[in-house]
């Protein structure tokens, strides 16, 4: 007697409105209602609900523009440790319900989608969607193609709260012909300025076209896409998220500021967070980065190479400073700052520096040992630099205490 072969595909799983979906999770009478998302200060609106997005409010819109065309709406801060709380619950389930899951961002997965005895992928699709609305609450749309790429394209037509499985060819190209090209993960203004004057405006005239010519505008990166919409899976499914090659901290300030005293204390806050990230990963950095964006448009950025790769707070200050100095435009308001560690490498794996005393490195490792043991016993920000006094409002906010960027292992933002 002959087994039954399982139907095997590629899923992607797409949370509705995620926040707002979480916030209505813990609080009922969010439902049905407008509601936005604000971001670290409360300045902007980083989500919204559909009936907020109705009223024509934007993602990343001014709260204060948002009121003149929501005023009805309920603004909420955001809040990324209960996001996680339920990212991970999500990923609980499509790990129940298939042997291949990757952890793409906060609100997304890609999944190896395994039919069981019987089962179709369209009904595979539904129990997925089905499940995770049972279990957890949180609305989702779950798309089954013969590739991620087709699989992303089909989640995203299916929403709200959508379930289609679409492995029959001709029913991929009739969803193709009505996708821009711009909806492909990959694609975006300039690529789809590349393919414009060639005739190459949705995903289906994509996908028609000349491999080696999309491969000329593209890159491999392109033609790798231009495999996956004609139903070759090119693409793998990350289980684990592969190693680092740049780490970053920083982002808005809420408030620009021009005065030097408060740059310092947000290039050391950053500088703090960093580091975190690097002792969590078991690396060092031997190049650093800093860069600030100010109102006017204008940017600046500081880069310097340290003599051995380090994750010392100490020396990476040492090196951040004449990088805030190079970065700095006096008198100019600024908005942003962000600092980039790279030429990452483990830890212990490089020669020590021989104008670094031993007695001062066993200090140094000592304090950072005894700063991670009090914050992780008493909060993250519990014993931190004198120099970040200067931001008050920050440390007084528990929304800023954790951001998207902590929630660790996804593949990205």
């Amino acid at each position: 007697m002959t087994a039954r072969v399982r139907s095997t595909a590629v899923g992607h799983l797409d949370a509705d409105c995620f926040y707002v979906s979480a916030e209505r999770v813990r609080d009922g009478f969010l439902r049905d209602k407008p509601v936005g998302v604000l971001g670290n200060q409360g300045a902007c609106v980083i989500a919204k609900s559909y009936e907020m997005k109705a009223a024509g409010v934007k993602t990343g819109e001014p709260i204060w523009e948002a009121l003149v065309k929501c005023p009805e709406g309920i603004y909420v801060k955001r809040d990324f440790r209960w996001y996680e709380v339920l990212s991970r619950r999500m990923l609980d389930v499509a790990r129940e319900l298939s042997p291949r899951v990757e952890y793409y961002s906060i609100d997304e997965f890609f999944f190896q989608a395994v039919t069981g005895s019987g089962q179709t992928l369209q009904e595979l699709a539904l129990a997925i969607r089905d499940r995770i609305w049972d279990r957890i609450g949180v609305p989702v749309t779950v798309g089954i193609a013969r590739t991620r790429t087709l699989a992303k394209l089909i989640s995203d037509a299916a929403k709200p709260f959508g379930a289609l499985a679409v492995i029959d060819r001709e029913a991929e190209e009739k969803l193709l012909a009505g996708r821009p090209v711009t909806e492909i993960t990959g694609i975006a203004g300039r690529r789809a300025a590349r393919l414009a004057p060639w005739g190459i405006t949705t995903c289906l005239d994509l996908a028609r076209a000349d491999r080696r010519q999309v491969r000329s505008l593209l890159t491999a990166t392109g033609e790798a896409l231009w495999w996956e919409l004609n139903g070759d899976a090119v693409q793998a499914i990350h289980t684990r998220r592969p190693a680092h090659k740049v780490l970053s901290r920083g982002g808005s300030f809420g408030e620009s500021t021009a005065r030097p005293v408060v740059l310092y204390a947000w290039l050391v806050r950053n500088l703090e967070r960093l580091i975190e990230e690097l002792r969590f990963h078991g690396v060092t950095t031997g190049k650093l980065t800093v860069a600030i964006q100010y109102k006017t448009g204008h940017a600046g950025a500081g880069q310097r190479a340290l003599p051995v790769p380090s994750d010392r707070f100490d020396l990476l200050l040492e090196a951040a400073r004449p990088c805030l100095r190079k970065a700095w435009l006096p008198g100019v308001q600024a908005s942003h700052m962000h600092l980039i560690a790279e030429d990452l490498s483990a830890r212990g794996q490089y020669a020590l520096d021989l104008f670094d005393p031993p007695q001062r490195r066993a200090r140094a490792e000592a304090v950072a040992l005894l700063k991670e043991q009090v914050n992780d016993r008493h909060g993250r920000f519990a014993l931190r630099s004198a120099a970040t006094l200067h931001l008050p409002a920050i440390y007084r906010d528990v929304a800023n205490a954790y951001d998207i960027c902590d929630i660790r292992g996804k593949i990205c933002f």
